[in-house]
């Protein structure tokens, strides 16, 4: 009976530890603030006319699952703006999605695609901008629906560096890295392939 007690405080320890770490030191723990500093990241001036977006998806073993290269085309009036996506992977298929951004005098960002549930909010701050959103797999990846986060760091050649995780149920179950920049300044690539 008196090692009940040392269990219930090594296990409010150890919970207290993960949260610790998720709000402080992780993917999680940033905030737009964090990048009020440093040069500006407008996405109506980033993210206009056509773009090239190259990147990996890494599965919940932590390994590379799925590698692509999209082409994106956007375009804005006032704060409104759409972007259209079309993402080819290395297993040959082709998805495409068409975005509706909303950005308030705040810096705040509202977006919608047909297969985000609701609609995904953000704020631009500094040299990055954060959305969070809700999105619906194809039926062909199983049709889970994944909490997004999708940080964007805007780099001093005007890249753009782009880190995402998704979550389902609190669990990680991928992330994506890539780049995006006008197609103009991307290397030429086989758009063939």
């Amino acid at each position: 009976m008196a090692i009940l007690p040392y269990i219930v405080i090594g296990l409010v320890l150890a919970v207290t530890a993960m949260f610790a770490q998720s709000r402080y030191i992780s993917f999680w723990a940033q905030r737009p603030e964090d990048y009020a500093e440093g040069p500006t990241f407008d996405i109506r001036e980033r993210f206009n006319g056509p773009l090239v977006c190259e990147g990996v998806i890494f599965g919940p073993t932590g390994r590379v699952s799925s590698r692509f290269v999209a082409d994106f085309e956007a375009s804005w009036q006032g704060n409104v703006g759409t972007m259209t996506e079309r993402f080819r992977y290395d297993s040959g298929a082709v998805q495409d999605r068409k975005w509706t951004l909303t950005l308030g005098n705040d810096g705040s960002i509202r977006a919608e695609a047909p297969d985000v549930i609701g609609t995904g909010t953000g704020q631009q701050s500094g040299s990055a901008v954060l959305l969070n959103y809700r999105i619906k797999l194809t039926a062909d990846a199983g049709g889970h629906v994944l909490d997004t986060t999708d940080w964007m760091y805007l780099t001093p050649n005007g890249s753009i560096m782009n880190r995402s995780q998704f979550r389902k149920y609190g669990i990680k179950v991928a992330e994506l890295v890539a780049t995006m920049r006008p197609r103009d300044a991307a290397p030429q690539l086989d758009r063939a392939a």
